[in-house]
């Protein structure tokens, strides 16, 4: 299977290099290129690219909107955001968004390519260690929640896929879920891939701020 992509970033010699790595994949292809947010969201609904590489600080609509705007149009379309720097105050805000998970722009091609085949087999490409860095440091622009009510999808899990929901809010890796819980860890993989469904996430992120936004996770 080709992964079809699309690089949306104002920096002309930036889409040519990244275009140029991804072309010489024996399963990839560029099928697209956008300047700015709203031709990224444009294309995006025309061409349904698998893959969308979405640089955050563009003219007009920025990668954010423009994230939110993709899994709008293109549900299927993953989208990894590009950032400049590590954990910068846009990572949370992308993730959120519909982002499947984010990328440093000076990342090694090896890195890059692996992150493009995760995300369009489904996976987020955010660590679990990553993803522990991230709730620390964003922690103070997810909503907490306080007065609120939880979400009503939550009464859709079992008492297990909650637990399981727990411990990836907590930033924890299938492995270590498993060891916690004391379970294979396939079985782990099997009620994660059935809260996801259930919860109507794309995947482990979303998993992990619906936790947090649902007060299943406390801070520290």
């Amino acid at each position: 299977m080709t992964i079809r992509i699309l690089i949306a970033d104002d920096e002309a010699l930036l889409r040519m290099a990244f275009g140029t790595v991804l072309d010489a994949q024996p399963d990839m292809a560029t099928v697209g290129e956008a300047a700015d947010g709203a031709q990224a969201v444009r294309l995006a609904r025309e061409l349904r690219p698998d893959v969308v590489l979405m640089d955050v600080r563009m003219p007009g609509t920025d990668g954010i909107e423009a994230t939110r705007e993709v899994v709008r149009v293109s549900p299927r379309s993953r989208v990894l955001i590009l950032t400049t720097f590590d954990l910068d105050e846009y990572a949370f805000a992308g993730l959120h968004a519909g982002a499947s998970g984010f990328l440093l722009k000076n990342t090694r091609p090896e890195e890059l390519l692996t992150a493009i085949r995760s995300v369009a087999a489904g996976d987020a490409v955010v660590s679990p260690r990553i993803t522990r860095r991230l709730l620390e440091t964003l922690r103070p622009h997810i909503p907490d929640g306080r007065g609120a009510a939880r979400d009503d999808r939550l009464g859709r899990l079992s008492a297990r896929e909650r637990e399981v929901l727990v411990e990836v809010g907590r930033g924890l890796s299938n492995a270590e879920i498993a060891a916690t819980l004391y379970l294979a860890e396939a079985t782990v993989k099997s009620h994660l891939g059935r809260v996801l469904h259930k919860l109507e996430l794309r995947d482990r992120i979303q998993a992990v701020v619906f936790a947090h936004e649902n007060r299943l996770v406390h801070p520290g």
